[in-house]
């Protein structure tokens, strides 16, 4: 029905203009009434009631919010589209929205004003609204022009499921089948349900001897038995464990000119498996991920005791990474922002990191949320790890026992050489004097203590790992060249148990105000490393010298020129261990290299600028030497008694117990604690918090720093982050907040993704305005809450899902749904879908028999084409066929990337790919026609069935149960007998011959291969 000519008053002068406003209007709504629409979904008569959500927040964001939304820095005409209250604002000729009148609104004048100079969205937008938006709009504003906080934003409530279906995940989609009227597809054959389901669970394909069995079974219990086999298999985690991997921009070396080695890369993947096949609840999932290094409780593997909340954090470090950066200042912001990008997508489903240089466009997430989130990852450093296991941490725990029984020896010697000879060991020293650091040259030289051990105290540096986990006080025995020497004093030394004991001991950050830094320092094969703005990655030219290896067993001078740096923030880190700088192994730099003799002492750390000051050492102490044993035997002596006791042992008037039984204890432990693996984990130092980047800028610091907070969307009050230094804890708890509206609905959306082919949100890394609208949004607020009831368990939640009808339709689409609905959009039928890259080789494998079952462990070596040259290339190339082990295994080396994983949209690692690509193009066909790996897994198999005692029938009938999980057609078996007799004869073979040639049921075997239901799941 057309809208009625206006009837209020209107001046003479106006009323042309009034009338063609109308008649523009009028016009567009009968062209929508007569035409109809292109897209299926818009052929739906108009709502009788209009959501924001659902109909008028979609129009706005894609037409509007450019130049009328969240961002202040382009809007025009101070007018803002995504708050009620700036829409209903009464400006200078008129209201944009006037709640209950449409006509009257200027949106809707705009929008329809014949006069393209005035119309809305401008020429230039290159943006159209159809017929069908306007008229939504103008209902929605007749209906009161309702706002909604955007619908992911709304905390998931309790839905009532529709009656009349098997399940509740039935239940939602059969109502709105109905509602279209449109059929649901048949049940799938149970052959294509048995691959379906053990492609969507393990990436591999089933066995004949599983599809037999399911098939045969008649109990109907028997496919949800299939589903619980599945689902404990060994391969749910790998399969799964890939799927996170895309999230994570899972690589094991870091990019760009050198690909250096990530520590610890593979060992996450490990973790990854681990846990998916573990069912470790998704909420504790995401807390190792996020703070797995600061949780009170953290999760230890069930065998060997590692630590494995820790191993979660390798995610920071996953990331591109550049060596010697000119200015790594951009280089840390590109590192934080990429950090961001993936963290917030993967677990909140929202693109903060578009809010890095002005206010989101489209969302409600301000500049300032950013920089929030920028300061708690600035304040995390990246920390080389020990993966310490039961083990390992029985023998610390020997050697604080054979240090305790060393004490006491030690002591009841002392004590008895004093008791017979008392006089002889008379103090006779003048008073300590100096108890800290002074400079004696130059009163006025500019000058700073970064820190000083001399005194008992770390100073308040951070200690990391076993190697500093007691005080500098401890007065440990030093034993030099098997003989006891002297008692650890005035050092920060990662000798208290022994040398080789991995830790590192870091600074606070400061701001580099001095052109020099000096460390007073001792130790073998160990670092000093001085950390500016993050940067770890580094090397010459530029950074080379901020890293230094420390090889002397006496304490001497380690300069650090640090001018060019000035007004940088930094950090010292003390760290047990070399990163391996051999030139002739690029791809092995940056890993840590660590012996049972590496140690590192430090007295203290000034910076300065002209020429050092000099230390003045503390005097000799005077203490009474029975005393100093006896405080020293009880572990309470002070720096002054142990240094009294060094004096005594220097001058002899201490005897030098034997030690040889102890030192060959230590030396045995610690050597066996070699073998424990690094990763690059994280952890924290001091709150450090980040002022907004004036467009993205660095250099332009605008407001006062953020405090470290949560989404303001989420919690309006902005309560800052207070649990941990970083804020990164308190991260953790607010993500997995049961209360958080998006956690959950982001990680079942993924699930649902994953098992259909498509996200019941498509979009299923971007929940926000420009993302796509949930097609069932009840169903996915039942899913959420589902999760959660279930204690997030990723598994039960997975086999609801397939449990559905849903799931187990066939692919056959009726006329109706391919008429009104082509995408699929209601799930009638299960689409039809390529399998990912892994999988395809991975089912390679399987078919030929070279599938090596083996988990986890180091990644087998890329297999390196002549193609694949440049800096940074393996030093050797790995086996063609990758050792037969699944996909997830193999080496992912930024720059030499599997040439047959990027044909198939496996995708590049460098950002969260929550959903991949699916392309169909000429270089998979060729990838399967003409890679050697295809062809030689082809002869593989053909030697296999060459071998077996079966005829051709029986041979053609077991690659198609192998190959594709069912019994071939009879048109099938006449086109394989003509393929094989027509081989034959060009290959010179008699019938006998050739029933057991390998060379033709290679190229048969070939032929399967190429099959497109070989790589598509029907």
């Amino acid at each position: 029905m057309l809208p009625a000519l206006p009837t209020y008053a209107i001046a003479p002068s106006r009323l042309n203009r009034a009338y063609r406003r109308w008649l523009f209007g009028a016009v567009l709504v009968l062209v929508f009434l007569l035409q109809g629409c292109t897209n299926p979904q818009e052929q739906d008569a108009l709502p009788d009631r209009v959501d924001y959500n659902f109909h008028i927040r979609p129009i706005l964001s894609n037409t509007c919010y450019v130049c009328h939304g969240p961002d202040g820095s382009t809007r025009e005409a101070d007018l803002r589209l995504d708050e009620r209250e700036e829409a209903i604002r009464k400006r200078e000729g008129g209201r944009a929205i006037v709640p209950g009148s449409a006509r009257r609104s200027l949106l809707i004048q705009k929008i329809t004003a014949d006069d393209p100079e005035h119309r809305m969205p401008p020429a230039e937008a290159n943006k159209t609204l159809t017929p069908r938006e306007i008229a939504l709009l103008s209902r929605w504003i007749d209906q009161g022009a309702e706002y909604k906080p955007h619908w992911a934003l709304i905390p998931p409530t309790p839905r009532e499921v529709p009656p009349g279906s098997n399940t509740a995940i039935d239940g939602f989609i059969n109502a709105r089948l109905e509602a279209r009227d449109l059929p649901a597809a048949p049940p799938a054959t149970r052959e294509s349900l048995v691959r379906r389901a053990s492609y969507v669970l393990t990436g591999l394909p089933p066995s004949p001897a599983l599809v037999r069995s399911f098939t045969k079974d008649p109990s109907p219990d028997a496919y949800a038995a299939l589903i619980d086999t599945l689902l404990a298999s060994p391969g749910f985690g790998e399969r799964w464990a890939r799927h996170w991997m895309d999230l994570m921009r899972y690589a094991e070396s870091k990019g760009h000119e050198f690909d250096f080695t990530i520590d610890g890369a593979w060992q996450y993947r490990d973790y990854l498996i681990r846990a998916f096949n573990a069912d470790v609840p998704y909420d504790r999932l995401v807390a190792e991920h996020v703070a797995g290094d600061l949780l009170d409780t953290p999760r230890h593997h069930p065998v060997t005791g590692t630590n494995e909340s820790v191993i979660g954090t390798v995610y920071y470090a996953l990331g591109e990474g550049k060596h010697s950066p000119v200015d790594n200042r951009i280089d840390e912001a590109e590192r934080i922002d990429n950090i961001i990008d993936v963290t917030t997508k993967t677990f909140q489903g929202l693109t903060l990191a578009c809010a890095r240089c002005h206010d989101h466009k489209f969302d409600p997430l301000p500049t300032a949320d950013y920089y929030s989130f920028y300061g708690m990852v600035e304040s995390t450093r990246f920390a080389p790890t020990a993966l310490l296991s039961s083990h390992h941490r029985v023998k610390l725990d020997s050697m604080r026992a054979i240090q305790s029984t060393l004490r006491r020896h030690v002591a009841q010697t002392w004590t008895l050489a004093l008791e017979d000879a008392p006089a002889r060991f008379a103090s006779t020293r003048p008073a300590s004097v100096t108890p800290s650091i002074a400079a004696a040259r130059d009163s006025a030289q500019s000058w700073h203590t970064l820190g000083d051990f001399r005194h008992g105290t770390y100073d308040g540096w951070f200690a990391h790992g076993p190697a500093f986990e007691a005080p500098p006080p401890s007065g440990t025995p030093v034993i030099t060249r098997g003989r006891f020497d002297s008692l650890l004093t005035g050092v920060a030394s990662s000798r208290y148990l022994a040398a080789g004991i991995p830790g590192a001991l870091r600074s606070p950050t400061f701001t580099i105000e001095h052109d020099s830094l000096h460390v007073m320092a001792a130790g073998h094969k160990s670092s000093i490393r001085i950390i500016v703005d993050n940067f770890q990655l580094i090397r010459h030219p530029i950074h080379g010298d901020l890293d230094v290896e420390v090889t002397g067993q006496e304490l001497s001078t380690y300069r650090f020129d640090v001018a060019m740096w000035k007004g940088r923030k930094a950090y010292i880190e003390f760290l047990v261990g070399t990163y391996d700088k051999k030139e002739q192994f690029l791809t092995e730099q940056h890993r840590l290299v660590r012996d049972a003799s590496s140690y590192i002492e430090a007295a203290y750390a000034i910076t300065f600028s002209g020429e050092p000051p000099v230390i003045a050492q503390p005097a000799l102490p005077r203490e009474d030497l029975v005393g100093a044993v006896d405080a020293w035997a009880s572990g309470t002596a002070s720096q002054d008694q142990i240094a009294t006791i060094n004096v005594a042992l220097r001058r002899g008037q201490l005897p030098a117990p034997p030690v040889e039984a102890a030192l060959r204890q230590v030396d045995a432990i610690s050597a066996a604690l070699q073998d424990a693996a690094y990763v690059l984990a994280i952890t924290d130092g001091d709150t450090v918090t980040s002022s907004v980047f004036d467009r993205g800028n660095y250099k332009t610091l605008t407001g006062a720093p953020v405090p470290h907070r949560f989404f303001t969307a989420l919690v309006p009050s902005g309560m800052p982050f207070t649990a941990s230094a970083s804020g990164r804890l308190d991260l953790a708890e607010a993500i997995t907040n049961p209360n958080n509206p998006l956690t959950a609905r982001v990680m079942v959306n993924r699930l649902w993704h994953h098992v259909f082919g498509r996200g019941i949100v498509k979009t299923v890394d971007n929940f926000g305005a420009q993302g796509a609208l949930p097609t069932h949004p009840e169903l996915l607020d039942y899913l959420a809450l589902r999760f959660m009831e279930q204690d997030w368990s990723i598994k039960t939640m997975l086999r609801e899902i397939l449990l559905s009808e849903a799931f187990r339709r066939s692919t056959q689409a009726s006329a109706e749904a391919m008429e009104t609905d082509p995408e699929n959009l209601l799930w009638s039928h299960y689409p039809i879908r390529r399998l990912e890259a892994e999988a395809i080789r991975d089912g390679i494998l399987a078919v030929s028999g070279r599938l090596d079952s083996t988990m986890y462990g180091e990644p087998v070596p890329i297999h390196l084409t002549e193609f694949m040259e440049g800096r940074g290339r393996p030093q050797e190339s790995g086996p063609l066929d990758g050792a037969g082990r699944r996909s997830i295994y193999i080496s992912v080396r930024r720059n030499f990337l599997s040439p047959m994983m990027l044909a198939y949209d496996r995708p590049l690692p460098f950002s969260t790919f929550g959903a991949r690509n699916s392309s169909n193009v000429p270089a998979q066909s060729l990838t399967m026609l003409n890679n050697p790996f295809v062809a030689e897994q082809a002869d593989t198999w053909a030697q296999r069935i060459a071998a077996m005692d079966l005829d051709t029938l029986g041979k053609i009938e077991y690659i198609y149960m192998s190959g594709l999980s069912r019994l071939p057609t009879p048109e099938e078996i006449a086109s394989a007998r003509s393929f094989l007799d027509d081989e034959a004869q060009r290959m010179g073979l008699g019938a006998e011959a050739a029933q057991n040639d390998p060379g033709l049921w290679a190229a048969y075997c070939h032929v399967v291969f190429n099959l497109k239901e070989f790589i598509y799941l029907i």
